[in-house]
Order: C-alpha cells, then structure tokens, then sequence
C-alpha cells in the first residue's frame, strides 16, 4: 500500500484542481453581481454614478477648492461642460436657469404673442482663480435661480460660468491668474488694447506678474469663451463676482445699484483690457461687479441670498427704465 501511494506533490496539485473548480463553480452559480460587488461599494462610497457627466466630475474635482459647496450641488445644478477647455485642458462650466416673470409666461417656454423676451443676464465667477469665494456664490446663485423663481416683470433668461479660470483655482496656493499667467480681466479687447495694457502693466502696477495682460487681447482660450459668450448670449446685463475688497462697483448705461447686501456702491475706475471696461464701456452692457470681503470664506446663506434679492430689486426698477430694450 505505501508503495503504491502518490507522491505527496501529485496530491497537492490535485488539491489545487480540485479547490479552483470549486470556486469557478461557485462563482457560475452566484452570477456577476458577486464579482463585481467590490467595484460597485467603491463607487457608491465616492457618492459617483458610473454615468456621472463630465461637467460633474470637473465640478467634483474643484470642491476641495470651494468653499460651503457640496457634491450634491454638483449633481443637481444642471450644470454641462463648455465646448472648449482650459489652457490644462480642465472643463469650463456653466448651466442655464430660466424664471418665469409675472406677465404669465410659463418657466423656460417660449414667449407668447405680444410678450418681451427674457432679460438675458451673464453671471462670472471665479475669473480670477485665488478668488475662490467668487465661484461659490456663483453657484449659489444658480442654485437660487433654479429654486426660488423671479419675481419680475418680465422672465429672465440666466447663463452662469460659476468658474471661468479653474486651473487657477487648483493651482497650489490658488494664483490670480490662469497656467500661461494671464490675467484674464485685462485680456478683453477694449479700445487700444495694444498700446494702453502692457503701458498700464509696466508703468501703473511695475510689471506686476500677477496683472500681465497677456501677449495679444484675447489670447487665452478662457478669455475667448466668455468673449463668445457675450456676443452669442447677447446679455443685457453682466455680473462679475470678486473678492475680496468688499464693496460693489459698476460699468455702463443705466443707473448703478447702490447696495447687494452689505456692499455698496464704490466705483474704482477702469483698467485696460478689463471685463467692466470692455463690456459696459465699450460694449454699453451695464456690468456689475462683485467684490466680496474675502477671497476664502464664502458668505453665509442669508448673505448670499439678500444680496440675490437686492439684485433682482434693482433689475426690477431698470426694467421700467429701459434696462434690456432694444437689444
């Protein structure tokens, strides 16, 4: 009998045949949901579908930036990805709200017989990339839009680029400008671009890395998407989220609002190449910008939402001032 026996190598590898049927068996009979479990509580642990668009992850992949935003926000907020990308090839985001204005047009329909159209309002966030206050109140206010409705007269058509500069806004520390250094509010086509920025960079700032208007007006592709947006959106009216200088400033026809929330109103002049400059100077869209009093802590809920208030305030008294005829 012991002569007989199989060598103790032939039964281990017997032993290993036998055990590898057994779990191919069982794998047959408990069907792919049990393989790929593992892959699935991962993905549910990240909070992300597998169908997650892009826009989503690129607004996912900024959160560590934004401050008192949440994933959800991300998900909810029907925002999509522009068709061009950053200088780093980051999505640029933006979503459209539509609020229906008491003269009954339905949300988001069309315009009956004898109805104006929609005011068109552009909303900024986040042109400059250390402002990261900026982008979170963009998103806020989409937020807001979606949600609450507009109480005005005539129904208003919104377009938000809550983050125009992300590769700034990423960047370690966060810096002003985006990956070529431009600083994309002095990158606008305005009257003599040419001669008047890289006059005003070298003389007015001393070469101040951080304002370099860049080679040629609007040579960065952040720059041109907004430019695109301006003459195909054709809005009305413009609004530039800053931080953190605290106070309200203003560019353009129409009378400015005097206060959003705790700002008020502190025009501090035009630059070359200058968004407020090339729009509502130039371009005679009235632009109002936003300078928060921090670039880092996002204002509370109920700051936010009274300086919302205060805007649609003040649009629903330029309404009867000819704000948005004619265009």
């Amino acid at each position: 009998m012991c002569s007989s026996a199989l060598p103790v190598s032939s039964v281990l590898r017997w032993l290993l045949v036998a055990c590898g049927a057994l779990v191919l068996a069982h794998a047959a009979h408990a069907g792919p949901a049990a393989v790929a479990a593992p892959a699935t509580s991962t993905a549910s642990a990240a909070g992300l579908s597998a169908g997650a668009d892009v826009a989503q992850r690129g607004c996912l992949a900024l959160l560590p930036r934004l401050p008192r935003v949440e994933a959800a926000m991300c998900r909810t907020l029907g925002l999509t990805a522009a068709p061009v990308r950053s200088v780093q090839g980051r999505v640029l985001l933006q979503a459209d709200a539509h609020t229906a204005g008491t003269e009954g047009e339905a949300r988001g329909g069309a315009p009956e017989r004898g109805q104006r159209e929609p005011l068109r309002v552009l909303v900024v966030g986040a042109i400059h990339g250390d402002e990261l206050s900026s982008a979170s109140v963009a998103l806020h206010w989409l937020q807001l839009a979606a949600r609450e409705g507009v109480q005005l007269a005539r129904p208003v058509h919104w377009r938000f680029l809550p983050v125009l500069n992300p590769d700034g806004l990423v960047a370690t520390p966060p810096r002003r400008t985006n990956a070529h250094g431009v600083d994309l509010n002095r990158n606008f086509p305005t009257p003599g671009w040419a001669r008047e920025a890289p006059r005003y960079w070298e003389q007015r700032t001393r070469r101040d890395p951080r304002r370099w208007p860049g080679p040629a007006p609007l040579s960065e592709p952040e720059s041109r998407y907004l430019h695109e947006q301006m003459e195909q959106f054709r809005p009305h009216l413009i609004v530039s989220i800053h931080a953190p200088y605290g106070v309200l400033d203003f560019d353009g026809p129409s009378v400015p609002p005097s206060r959003l929330g705790r700002l008020y109103l502190d025009q501090v002049g035009i630059y070359p190449g200058s968004l407020g400059n090339y729009g509502g100077v130039h371009k005679r869209v009235p632009v109002v910008t936003i300078e928060l009093p921090s670039a880092l802590r996002t204002p509370l809920d109920a700051e936010m939402r009274q300086m919302w208030l205060d805007l649609l305030r003040w649009m629903g008294e330029r309404l009867t001032q000819g704000l948005g005829e004619g265009s």
